[in-house]
């Protein structure tokens, strides 16, 4: 056989095999698919969205499709989000909270320190301070030391004064032991006596006008009177003021000079009123120079003025401080800070002080238990009675990052995480705030320990719910509402979207017309009327009233 047609002998062949089994299988109503896939299962129709919402506004939110009242763009279906919980919490999914980094933190008890900024300048100690005056009426023959700055020490020469009054002391003393003498033979008990009682009186007499006991020594040993008297520092320091010239006549009682001992010196600094509540005496500052940059001194507040100054708002602080090497020179320029750790009730923690007893006059002086202060005698106080406390857990403040609150005016609001969701939940809440230490808040109510606050991203939370149309940081009730005194107030915007209120559209429940924006609106509004009538009483909003319900 030819092979060419014995090859188109089998083609003819296949093809009617396979026309014969397609006619068959179309006979037969059987699919040509493996028998797996012959049974498809009737996919499920989709869901219908019952809310629709704008791509461009998705505050909007319709309970059918529409256009966008605010645009006029197509409404989208929005998907559910399952059940959205009070209207002042938001969930979101883990994806969404990792795009927004939120961070939580744990609201604990913790000793916080405050920063109290304070300028001022250094001054001399005034009880360190010596004035040398004229301790009787004379002429200033010589000044020893004849201008201001020159340090001198504990007896050290000054000036010398001439003075009639002088030499007749002295005269009368030198009297004295002649008549005594003389008198030493006599067996008059009396006028020995007398003689004994004027040397004694005459000695008296030249100390107190400020001779010593060598300088009188010497004048009964030369019997003579001196006709000028030298005057000796009585410590050692600067001398700040000369008041006196060589040759001047001065009374009793005239200054020469002033010296002032600068090895303590004072830090007079000022301090706000509204950081007084943080100073305590006995507590710690550190300050810097202009001289000395980036030396730190420290020192301990010894007086806290009582008085505010009505011009710059400010009280005086006084620090106390050593200063050996006089590196501290009057008139320096400081800048301070305080650090006390804040603890309740506007006390201040101290380990170091807590228990101890202190000196109400030099707050270097401590001691573990009660008696007498070593300078100046005067009884010492407990450290409680100045408002500090021990470093115990029930003294500690309750306490949130800064980065947690966010503030609006007189108000701040918080994101608290809700334990136990399926998805991260947070709710909106309003809390009081003391005072701000550093990176934290001090909160006064409206948080319990161990709560859970964001820390970061409170902002985009707060964002989110309004997109939502939730209450937040930025919808809560105005001063002026509540200064109105809770008085109710007419609608004037829809309780859906928020809109103005259109009085074309509206509904009547149970004795009350609500308006809305759009219609729509009153169909999502009939869906939980109770829930959005609470939301406009909480808002300061009631109803009109109506006598009969009608149906619109």
């Amino acid at each position: 056989m030819n092979p060419s047609k014995k090859t188109t002998r089998i083609m003819l062949i296949a093809a009617g095999l396979i026309l014969i089994a397609f006619i068959g299988g179309r006979l037969s109503g059987k699919s040509p698919t493996p028998p797996e896939h012959a049974h498809p299962q009737a996919s499920s129709p989709k869901p219908k969205a019952s809310t629709w919402t704008c791509s461009m506004h998705p505050q909007i939110k319709m309970p059918k499709p529409g256009k966008c009242p605010l645009c006029g763009m197509d409404l989208i279906p929005m998907e559910s989000g399952g059940n959205e919980g009070g209207e002042r919490e938001i969930s979101v999914s883990k994806y969404a909270a990792k795009l927004m980094e939120l961070e939580t933190y744990t609201v604990d008890r913790r000793f916080v320190a405050a920063e109290v900024r304070m300028v001022g300048t250094v001054d001399y100690d005034e009880t360190r301070v010596s004035y040398i005056s004229a301790w009787f009426p004379g002429r200033i023959d010589r000044l020893f030391v004849d201008y201001t700055g020159v340090p001198v020490k504990k007896g050290d020469h000054l000036a010398e004064l001439y003075s009639p009054e002088l030499l007749t002391a002295q005269e009368e003393l030198i009297q004295g032991i002649q008549t005594l003498e003389k008198l030493k033979n006599s067996d008059s008990t009396y006028l020995l006596e007398t003689a004994k009682k004027t040397i004694v009186a005459s000695r008296e007499k030249l100390h107190l006008w400020g001779f010593t006991g060598q300088q009188v020594a010497e004048i009964e040993k030369r019997g003579t009177p001196a006709k000028h008297m030298t005057i000796y520092s009585p410590g050692s320091g600067i001398v700040i003021h000369k008041n006196a010239q060589e040759g001047m006549y001065v009374k009793t009682g005239t200054r020469i000079y002033t010296i002032a001992d600068l090895s303590t010196v004072w830090i007079q600094l000022d301090a706000y009123e509204s950081d007084l509540n943080w100073l305590r005496y006995g507590g710690q500052v550190e300050f810097t120079t202009e001289t000395y940059p980036g030396k730190t001194f420290e020192g301990t507040i010894s007086f806290i003025d009582p008085i505010i100054n009505p011009s710059t708002r400010t009280a005086k602080v006084r620090i106390i401080i050593d200063n050996p090497t006089l590196a501290l020179k009057p008139g320096m320029f400081v800048r301070a800070v305080a650090r006390p750790k804040v603890a309740e009730g506007g006390r201040v923690m101290n380990p170091e002080l807590a228990g101890k007893w202190i000196s109400p006059m030099h707050p270097e002086i401590i001691k573990d238990a009660p008696g007498s202060c070593d300078v100046c005698g005067m009884p010492l106080v407990t450290t409680e009675s100045l408002g500090y406390v021990a470093g115990t857990e029930e003294n500690a403040p309750l306490v949130i990052p800064a980065s947690a609150a966010l503030k609006t005016g007189k108000r701040a609001v918080v994101y608290v995480e809700i334990p136990g969701q399926e998805k991260p939940t947070y709710e909106g809440r309003e809390v009081e705030l003391g005072i701000r230490l550093g990176g934290f808040y001090v909160v006064e109510s409206g948080l319990e320990e161990g709560e859970r606050v964001v820390s970061h991203g409170a902002f985009k939370l707060d964002a989110e719910l309004q997109i939502r149309a939730k209450p937040s940081m930025m919808s809560v009730p105005s001063e002026e509402q509540e200064i109105a005194g809770g008085e109710p107030q007419p609608q004037t915007l829809c309780p859906i979207m928020g809109g103005a209120i259109n009085k074309s559209v509206f509904t009547d429940y149970n004795g009350m017309r609500i308006y809305f924006c759009c219609g729509g609106c009153d169909g999502t509004f009939m869906e939980d009327p109770e829930k959005y009538l609470e939301q406009m009483r909480s808002e300061g909003v009631e109803p009109e009233k109506v006598e009969h319900v009608h149906e619109h």
